[in-house]
């Protein structure tokens, strides 16, 4: 607990105190009936029920106590500022109680927005087709658990095929596309042959949603992501971009690569613009080295000077314990320099190739 907090919890007790010693050393024409009615009203938030009625009959019988000491309990003003305190005292009773049924609806809020991302962006598994993997997200709001930004990992017999995507929007309408696009592609990974088709059918998914909710202006379904697949049988990735910021590829000895597409494609749902044949980039993916990828809440996120968070100059030649150190890093990076608030949501994930390279990491 802060000093703060702890110093406002302890405010009931000094509001009672000083009120009981201003009464009792100053003239009866005075009073301290502000103070004695404040007390129970700042219990009201920070206690619970039982600390809240507590806090009232402390401060009434404090009240009462200085009135006898003083042999003033009859006059009318004492009875008028008695009167006033257990007005207070049962109005914070009432305020608790108010207080924490709106505390247990917030309680079943959260509780339902974690259960849709767990439906929605499951966090995958430690291992999946050979390789390490970790997978992060960070809400930009402190009560939300899942926006516009997605991520999927699916084994498939083509390889370890990997999504990382921003959906334009807020709110139900972007967890709506979120839900589309994750659905067709753990489908389309599974039985397309090439990850250019994978995109295809993401594509054409979010463009039928689109048809069917009367537009994709009214269905949020501009998407960008980028795609990224990993054979079983060969040290190499695959990439297809979709107006998403490139993967970042960090090898055992520090050395960084950014994957920028080779042929740059618009975003997913604007297909109506226009073609674009979808040309995959490969590159090497040795053992030990480690792809990241990531959303726009990463490279965007800005500090109180308005510079953005860069990751690539911060990566080189960092070695991480595996995926998950590394996405744990970043986070706490970013953090620190935006000075502890998201400016969007983020999403992360980080696969590793084993290997002997990266064995001597710590």
């Amino acid at each position: 607990m802060s000093y703060a907090r702890a110093f406002v919890r302890t405010l009931p007790a000094l509001l009672i105190a000083v009120g009981a010693v201003y009464d009792y050393v100053t003239p009866s024409d005075f009073t301290a009936a502000p103070l004695f009615t404040a007390a129970p009203l700042v219990a009201a938030p920070l206690y619970s029920l039982l600390g809240t009625v507590l806090t009232g009959i402390l401060t009434l019988a404090a009240v009462l106590a200085v009135h006898l000491k003083l042999d003033i309990v009859l006059n009318v003003d004492s009875v008028t500022e008695a009167a006033t305190v257990a007005t207070a005292a049962v109005l914070a009773v009432l305020i608790n109680i108010l207080v924490r049924r709106s505390d247990e609806r917030l309680a079943s809020v959260r509780e339902i927005a974690e259960s849709v991302q767990r439906a929605v962006l499951p966090e995958p598994e430690e291992r999946i087709g050979g390789l390490e993997v970790a997978a992060r997200y960070e809400a930009a709001q402190a009560d939300a658990f899942i926006g516009g930004d997605l991520y999927a990992v699916q084994d498939s017999p083509h390889g370890v095929r990997l999504v990382v995507g921003d959906v334009r929007g807020k709110g139900m309408g972007a967890v709506a596309a979120v839900a589309v696009v994750i659905g067709a592609f753990r489908e389309a990974a599974e039985q397309e042959a090439t990850l250019e088709a994978v995109a295809c059918r993401l594509e054409r998914a979010l463009a039928r949603e689109g048809t069917r909710r009367d537009g994709l202006d009214v269905f949020e379904g501009f998407t960008t992501a980028v795609l990224a697949e990993i054979p079983h049988d060969a040290d190499v990735v695959r990439i297809v971009n979709r107006g998403h910021p490139p993967p970042l590829l960090l090898h055992a000895d520090g050395t960084l690569v950014a994957l920028a597409a080779e042929d740059p494609a618009l975003p997913l749902g604007m297909g109506e613009l226009g073609t674009w044949p979808d040309r995959a980039t490969a590159a090497v993916f040795p053992r030990g080295a480690t792809l990241l990828l990531h959303t726009d809440g990463l490279s965007e996120s800005r500090d109180k000077r308005g510079e953005f968070y860069d990751p690539a100059p911060r990566l080189v030649g960092r070695a991480f314990p595996g995926p998950d150190a590394l996405l744990t890093a970043l986070a706490e990076e970013v953090r620190r320099h935006t000075g502890g608030a998201l400016t969007d949501d983020m999403a992360l994930l980080a696969v590793r190739r084993p290997g002997e390279a990266a064995e001597g990491l710590s």
